[in-house]
């Protein structure tokens, strides 16, 4: 969000409403952002890197504007690429790596439900992305999703062949005492 709102002001100065709507416009309206905008122009200001030409007003009448180092933060972050040395945390990847120690989990179960989800939620993207066909922003974002989703896909297809290659057991025995549920419908977020 904080560099986004640099980003945004980057075009000229604005009010903290006008940028919530700019930000929600430009993300696809995918990403409601509420009270986020007014606290991180808050912090935006004091960190120096934006000023308002109207320090008595609430955070939606005040005008905000970009300082020198306000432009300075914004194009360091548009030429750095995201750290990537370390895995994020995935919490698909947490699931799968400590099922495989549990007693009792069918293990192909769990990877083909996380699989049929992920395919159910690219899906949706795809009929949110067709509803909208003149939505360019909700595309390239969708477009986004849809890509991140499917390397997930192939990381669950992958898992599965590296544990047939090395033998392991993929089905528990007959009493097993974890079940994997179905799980519930994907519903695309934002207002549409």
């Amino acid at each position: 969000m904080r560099h986004a709102l640099l980003a945004l002001l980057s075009d000229g100065p604005s009010y903290g409403w006008k940028l919530r709507q700019d930000f929600e416009a430009r993300t696809g309206e995918v990403w409601p952002v509420n009270g986020q905008v007014y606290t991180t122009l808050q912090r935006l200001e004091r960190d120096g890197l934006i000023e308002s030409d109207e320090a008595e007003a609430d955070g939606a009448q005040r005008r905000f504007q970009l300082t020198g180092d306000g432009r300075e933060e914004l194009g360091r972050w548009l030429q750095t690429p995201p750290a990537l040395g370390v895995p994020q945390r995935e919490d698909l990847v947490i699931k799968v790596m400590v099922a495989l120690g549990l007693t009792g989990v069918d293990v192909r179960a769990l990877l083909q439900v996380h699989r049929r989800y992920l395919v159910e939620v690219m899906r949706e993207y795809t009929r949110v992305t067709d509803a909208s066909p003149g939505d360019v922003n909700l595309a390239m974002v969708a477009d986004a999703e849809v890509f991140r989703l499917d390397a997930q896909v192939r990381w669950l297809d992958s898992v599965e062949a590296r544990l047939v290659e090395s033998g392991l057991q993929l089905q528990p025995a007959a009493d097993t005492s974890l079940r994997v549920l179905p799980h519930r419908r994907a519903k695309i977020g934002g207002p549409r």
